[in-house]
């Protein structure tokens, strides 16, 4: 099990092993969505790119970056990452829109 930190809403919330990231988001009232990304997100299938974060502590924590998120974040940091294509598998820290 791993706690999720929230950085910007200063909220900390449990997640089991291969717990999805935006599931765990949604499910707590976190909000990961910029305005567009509210009305034009594919539902975490990871085609639309708009449920980003960036992984402040914790990275070894998560699952290996899809193949999605390697053609999405070619010019990204390593520690962005797609909610919808993440799983946590320990404790992590997260700040939402980056």
């Amino acid at each position: 099990m791993g706690n999720i930190k929230f950085v910007k809403e200063n909220k900390e919330v449990v997640a089991a092993d291969g717990a999805n990231l935006r599931l765990k988001a949604m499910e707590n009232g976190i909000d990961i969505y910029k305005v567009w990304g509210k009305m034009t997100n594919c539902g975490g299938y990871g085609q639309c790119a708009t449920c980003i974060v960036e992984i402040v502590e914790g990275l070894e924590n998560l699952s290996p970056r899809t193949d999605v998120e390697k053609r999405k974040f070619k010019n990204k940091p390593d520690n962005y990452r797609l909610a919808c294509q993440t799983l946590v598998n320990g404790p992590i820290s997260v700040r939402t829109k980056p």
